[in-house]
């Protein structure tokens, strides 16, 4: 395997918990537009796998979910909408 430069990223909430993340550089470059930054670029796939996640959770799954699991894939699709200046259904033509 080729020695590819990486670079970590730190998240960090409210209360100053942690967690870091290491990427390659040439996957980030790969991924860049433009003159997005790597924090930039890895907060969007975060908000996309999120959203991902919770589209899934809530019209994807066995059985009714709970109106907390609905409520949070409503502000998550909001907080999306809100960053890319699309919905969740016309960013990945996957809408309900």
């Amino acid at each position: 395997m080729a020695n590819q430069e990486t670079v970590t990223l730190t998240i960090e909430d409210e209360d100053g918990t942690a967690d870091e993340l290491t990427v390659p550089t040439g996957l980030l470059d790969m991924l860049r537009q433009e003159a997005e930054t790597d924090p930039e670029i890895v907060g969007d796939i975060a908000m996309i796998g999120l959203a991902q996640r919770i589209h899934g959770a809530v019209h994807h799954s066995q059985g009714e979910p709970q109106q907390e699991v609905k409520a949070a894939e409503e502000h998550t699709l909001d907080l999306f909408e809100e960053r890319f200046g699309e919905t969740f259904g016309e960013m990945t033509g996957h809408d309900h």
